[in-house]
């Protein structure tokens, strides 16, 4: 199964379990996030990544500057461990990394969420590669993807025990667009998925083929 394909499932799964009312909240939820524009605005293909250094699920200082001296940058925003769609989409990085490292690059996980949480999401996940936490989305921020949770919505993940205000240490809950970047050595972002729906992601293998078109790129003497 392809990504898409679990991310499916999980939408369908998701909408027989929702009342005719939740549901209804949920359109509206993400009728506002596109309405709102944050994933025409965020950076895009072309534009310079905004730089960062941020501690990863055991403490240790991770930075975009040093990652590029190696090569190539996948970087991967999520909202959260909470969030089904996260998971399936961080496992199906996971299932791809021997291949992103092959191509000479680099993966990393971002997500507001706090160091205890991410390390959380890296145990569950069994994931190999730096799960990275945003303290009050400000990296994030500077790449255009943030977005506060209607309050309707927010009433209804509280109701099931997930209270993303409290995980993020935030008054508010905020969270980032799921978005997956390809960054090239000079910093410059050569691929953008950049989703105004949570359910929907990048294809791990359109990623890699962007890795790859990135490395054939490259002068023969930058290899």
């Amino acid at each position: 199964m392809t990504l898409n394909d679990e991310l499916a499932a999980q939408r369908q799964a998701a909408y027989e379990r929702r009342t005719p009312e939740q549901r209804e909240i949920q359109r509206e939820t993400m009728a506002l996030v596109e309405k709102s524009g944050v994933a025409r605005t965020a950076l895009a293909v072309g534009d310079l990544a905004a730089d960062f250094s941020l501690q990863n699920a055991v403490g240790e200082t991770v930075s975009l500057m040093a990652l590029l001296a190696h090569g190539p940058v996948v970087i991967s925003f999520y909202r959260g461990g909470w969030c089904p769609y996260c998971n399936l989409e961080l496992r199906a990085l996971q299932a791809k990394l021997e291949d992103i490292h092959d191509a000479g690059a680099e993966l990393v996980a971002i997500s507001p969420e706090q160091p205890d949480s991410s390390l959380d999401t890296a145990e569950k996940n069994s994931l190999q590669f730096p799960v990275l936490s945003d303290v009050g989305n400000a990296v994030a921020r500077k790449f255009g993807l943030v977005h506060a949770i209607n309050p309707e919505w927010v009433q209804y993940q509280l109701s099931r025990g997930t209270d993303v205000a409290a995980r993020n240490a935030s008054d508010v809950a905020e969270v980032p667009l799921p978005a997956t970047y390809v960054v090239r050595q000079d910093g410059v972002i050569a691929f953008a998925v950049v989703n105004a729906d949570y359910t929907q992601r990048a294809e791990p293998e359109d990623v890699l083929r962007a890795l790859v078109a990135e490395v054939s790129l490259r002068p023969t003497e930058a290899r």
